[in-house]
């Protein structure tokens, strides 16, 4: 198994800046990627950014590029969203992903919320 601590979220204003991350733990060697999405009041899951462990490709919504990073530190297991200039439609609870794909697996952290006011 694997699992995931999340840390980060909190409440900024419009235009401000956060950093997420997420700390694996338990069966990491397994990871292939890590990600983030987000879930919004009344919507679906939504995809953010997710990064290739080993390589470190990186891939974002469209939504979000230009204005998030995505990272990882291999020796920590951690993986890192950094938020810049956010706006009210990027209020959501953020969830840490991290994908087994040879067992078709997908674990989930918990959630934290980021608010952004205007």
């Amino acid at each position: 198994q694997v699992q995931l601590a999340e840390s980060g979220g909190g409440l900024v204003q419009a235009g401000g800046s956060l950093r997420l991350s997420c700390a694996a733990s338990g069966r990491t060697f397994s990871i292939d990627s890590m990600g983030w999405f987000r879930q919004a009041s009344g919507k679906e899951r939504e995809f953010v950014a997710t990064i290739r462990w080993s390589a470190g490709s990186t891939y974002y919504a469209d939504s979000v590029k230009g204005r998030f990073t995505i990272s990882r530190d291999n020796a920590k297991n951690t993986v890192y969203l950094q938020m810049n200039s956010l706006k009210p439609e990027d209020t959501a609870v953020y969830y840490c992903n991290a994908r087994i794909r040879t067992l078709n697996l997908d674990y989930w952290g918990k959630g934290t919320l980021v608010t952004v006011s205007s």
